[in-house]
């Protein structure tokens, strides 16, 4: 454990964001953080798969329905996360160090405060939440229960983390970034059953689930704090109130970034919202198999992300430094990567959708609905990443108001009312259908918007 924090034992950040090939590089910063991806994913489904043992498809259908809003809490590490990460690792390659600490303590700061209005939020306005998201009378005690420990008790160092993990990324930690995620992810993994089915009575198993998630949460966060402790004299990534406030033109900046970060996901999650509200319209079960297919899904999906997240302060610094060749090299390289991932899923999930749905739940009816789904939601992996992709390019570039036009459109024009129309012409099966089609146009548009506002000028050369 202690060779995680000695600084000597890494490659320096010149090595990483200079000197390495683009590839080292790459593997270096996009390993740690895929990983950390898959192992978020898998202890979000772990609560999923745990409960579904319960084989009660309301205790699944509970936890689907607190997924989204579990989620929105991490959005708000998008916006002082993404948007302070991408301004750091900028600032690195302008080098002005002095004034990437100022804006890592301002970040921290403004994650704290968000975080903590949001839990209070939710707890002050729980019951009217649930019945917004489609809670049943069979399903708001659990739903209650699960939102309490995840997001009331846990939202600040959930969020904290998160915030942690980006900016400590943003300076070519992403092993130790990559670290403290996967320690939550695993940790929650064995306490689910631990707590769901040894230390608490029947009937209490959601409830173990999001107590387990909470905890699991609290002791990432104090691993991040330990490896802002170990960083030594002059850290970077600092709480220290001595390094000042930042620039007004760097507020805006990390808010330029980091709002239209959060407005995607949020985005993002309010579609997630709606496909639950409007499979719950027809019954429990479509609900429960739906949660489970937007759960598996989320496989590629999360290794795009982790792709997308070791690029952004690689292709910002270099953006930065003026390094166009260099910078052109992370996006060719980093996108191929991701379209291979995203077709070798489709294959994947095609030929054992069954198989993989029945592992959350013995249901046959359910099981059998959840396959069905999950066959035709894969065919939009390759749009989605690019989608996703073209996002935080920009992002990395700094230029908020793009990024938000194409988080903005993707959801709020494409696909939000993609589902509503399908739902109305085609039923439940148009509700699946939704994420291709919209996905399908938005690409075409992502493709037009990056081209004609990309950076041009060939300011250095490798």
């Amino acid at each position: 454990m202690n060779a995680i924090f000695k600084k000597k034992e890494r490659p320096t950040e010149k090595q990483i964001f200079e000197e390495f090939p683009i590839a080292k590089s790459l593997r270096i910063m996009i390993i740690p953080a895929v990983i950390s991806q898959l192992i978020v994913l898998i202890y979000n489904m772990a609560d999923t798969f745990y409960v579904g043992q319960t084989n009660n498809p309301y205790m699944v259908a509970a936890t689907s329905l607190i997924l989204p809003i579990f989620n929105i809490s991490l959005c708000l590490a998008g916006l002082a996360g993404v948007g302070g990460g991408a301004l750091i690792s900028r600032l690195l390659g302008m080098n002005r160090e002095d004034e990437a600490r100022r804006v890592s303590a301002f970040s921290l700061y403004l994650g704290i405060l968000i975080s903590a209005a949001f839990a209070i939020g939710t707890g002050v306005f729980m019951q009217p939440l649930l019945n917004t998201l489609g809670a049943t009378e069979n399903t708001f005690e659990y739903a209650r229960q699960y939102a309490t420990c995840v997001i009331v008790a846990g939202g600040v160092p959930t969020v904290l983390s998160n915030v942690l993990s980006n900016l400590i990324r943003s300076i070519g930690m992403s092993k130790q970034a990559g670290t403290g995620i996967i320690l939550g992810g695993l940790l929650n993994i064995a306490l689910d059953p631990l707590f769901m089915f040894v230390i608490l009575p029947p009937g209490q198993e959601v409830f173990g689930a999001g107590f387990a998630t909470c905890l699991s949460n609290c002791i990432a966060c104090l691993y991040f704090l330990i490896v802002m402790v170990k960083m030594g004299k002059d850290p970077i990534i600092t709480f220290s109130p001595k390094v000042g406030r930042p620039e007004k033109e760097s507020v805006r900046e990390v808010f330029a970034v980091g709002v239209p970060a959060a407005v995607s996901t949020l985005l993002f999650d309010l579609d997630y919202i709606i496909i639950d509200k409007l499979m719950a319209t027809y019954n429990d079960l479509a609900l429960a198999a739906v949660g489970i297919v937007l759960k598996i899904e989320r496989f590629p999906l999360n290794v795009g992300i982790g792709i997308c997240q070791g690029m952004m302060p690689l292709l910002a610094y270099s953006y930065a430094a003026g390094n166009h060749k260099r910078m052109l090299d992370n996006i060719r390289l980093s996108r191929m990567l991701g379209l291979v991932i995203a077709g070798i899923s489709i294959v994947l999930y095609e030929i054992f959708a069954s198989p993989l749905s029945s592992f959350f739940i013995s249901d046959a009816q359910t099981v059998e609905m959840a396959s069905s789904f999950l066959q035709i939601r894969v065919l939009a992996t390759p749009l989605m990443f690019l989608s996703f992709f073209t996002v935080y390019i920009f992002q990395a570039y700094g230029m908020g108001k793009i990024s938000l036009f194409l988080g903005t459109m993707r959801w709020a024009v494409f696909n939000i009312p993609m589902l509503f129309i399908l739902n109305g012409i085609f039923g439940m099966y148009g509700i699946v259908w939704s994420q291709v089609t919209a996905d399908s146009i938005n690409v075409i548009m992502s493709f037009i918007v990056y081209h004609k506002f990309r950076p041009r000028e060939k300011i250095k050369t490798e």
